[in-house]
């Protein structure tokens, strides 16, 4: 028999270490390493193990000899979502949502399997809730679910039986955290257990083509539970954000083998569950009745989509010795590189200022295409003078003062002329070579060409 005994995992790499240390030997991560209770295998099934596989046939082919296929998409009916996954939902897949607690990963996953459950087999494993509060909150949503297989179950081995039973295009498991296999004495949820029952599914999935979509539990600094290894593992992340005060959810993809990386779905909760958004750019956009100080619209490129974002900016005298530097859903050390820039290259001091930034709609904008648009808000801010209507801009600012070209410049331009914007302020290197109809273009090379040609305006 296995003899148990008390190992401590690291819950980043997923490393082994017989005590515990403030640091992982392997990753060099700290304060990650958890006690679990884990079975010894016998001596003869090591040895079986690592014994060389006689007569074994393996064939090794070069890869200019195999043919590339074009894997086909199953689409799952939500447009949104759809468009995360990259057009649909491939054979064999395995995805992994995660997001905050209430968030709605539960629920955009009950509609898509009951879109789905019409045109092929769909299997519903929830681990965290009963039959019957499933049931509850699919008559709520007001969905249809006659189709939609549902099982009831944690543990790995009977939710193994069910898929080859069954035999499901695609499958839900809800959640990856709360399932645990026999074949391990620690308890569900572990590093053991997830690392173990993620890397058995995912063999299924392989095997039988069936689609596989887990939920993920979330630490508190937004990250997801388990080994980093499952995240690894799966062939798509997508992790949900949004203020659950807030009717509205953003699914963004951060790893995803079958389409584009970055790419937002944007949702709108209901009370009849999550509604994809057409047009994103009007939850971005603050709807003031004149212009006002301190705001700037700017372009920004989620994945193929480009997004029209107010970016508001407060500067005001500071009342300490040291000022206040904070920024929503921007990056606060750029912020601080950025301030010195404007300090440098056009002589406009803000040590003695507190700076407030915000991303309306709590979108995050992690580009650097938003840099020219923050300087522009903040010299607004500090003039207490509006920018010119109907004014968009984008591109990077360098530590020299230049301005930097965004991707897609192009697009951006198009996106905001359809929304009825009349001036652009952009990099001369996104100067389009055809004008744009009812797009005045404003190209510059540098921060102080910039502000210079906004001076020129205001007089």
């Amino acid at each position: 028999m296995a003899k148990a005994k008390t190992a401590y995992i690291c819950s980043e790499c997923g490393g082994r270490t017989p005590k515990w240390q403030g640091q992982c030997p392997h990753c060099n991560a700290w304060n990650t390493l958890e006690e679990s209770v884990i079975a010894d295998a016998p001596a003869a099934g090591a040895a079986h193990r690592f014994a060389p596989l006689a007569g074994s046939d393996v064939t090794v082919r070069k890869l200019a000899e195999v043919e590339a296929q074009e894997l086909p998409r199953t689409p799952v009916g939500l447009d949104e979502f759809d468009r995360v996954l990259g057009g649909g939902l491939v054979e064999g897949a395995v995805v992994l949502i995660g997001g905050d607690p209430g968030i709605g990963k539960s629920t955009l996953l009950l509609q898509a399997m009951a879109a789905l459950s019409g045109r092929v087999p769909v299997l519903y494993v929830t681990g965290e809730e009963s039959a019957a509060q499933v049931a509850l909150r699919a008559r709520r949503l007001g969905v249809e679910t006659g189709q939609v297989d549902l099982l009831s179950e944690i543990r790995l081995e009977a939710i193994q039986a069910a898929l080859a039973q069954h035999r499901p295009a695609v499958a839900v498991i809800d959640s990856i955290q709360t399932l645990y296999s026999g074949e391990l004495s620690s308890a569900p949820g572990s590093v053991a257990q997830v690392r173990e029952c993620a890397a058995q599914l995912t063999r299924i999935a392989k095997q039988t083509g069936t689609a596989i979509i887990m939920i993920g539990h979330v630490t508190k600094e937004g990250a997801l539970a388990g080994p980093r290894v499952l995240e690894h593992i799966v062939d798509t992340v997508l992790y949900f954000e949004g203020d659950t005060h807030s009717s509205f959810r953003l699914v963004r993809a951060i790893k995803n083998r079958f389409g584009a990386v970055n790419e937002l779905g944007v949702f709108a909760m209901t009370d009849r569950g999550l509604k994809g958004v057409a047009n994103p750019s009007a939850l971005f956009l603050s709807r003031h009745e004149q212009q006002v100080p301190g705001a700037c619209v700017m372009v920004t490129q989620e994945g193929s989509r480009p997004l029209l974002v107010e970016i508001q900016a407060l500067v005001d005298s500071a009342h300490v010795p040291n000022p206040r530097r904070l920024t929503v859903g921007l990056e606060s050390n750029r912020l601080a590189m950025l301030l010195a820039v404007l300090n440098r290259h056009a002589g406009i001091p803000t040590f003695d200022q507190d700076v407030f930034l915000n991303a309306v709609g709590g979108v995050r904008i992690a580009e650097p295409a938003a840099d020219l648009p923050v300087l522009l808000s903040i010299m607004s801010s500090m003039r207490n003078r509006p920018l010119p209507k109907g004014l968009v801009a984008f591109g990077e600012v360098g530590l020299a003062g230049e301005i930097r070209p965004a991707p897609r410049g192009q697009e951006r331009l198009r996106e905001a002329a359809k929304l009825g914007f009349g001036i652009a302020l952009i990099p001369s290197a996104n100067a389009p070579r055809q004008p744009i109809e009812g797009l005045e273009i404003w190209a510059v090379d540098r921060l102080d060409e910039a502000l210079a040609r906004l001076r020129g305006d205001d007089a």
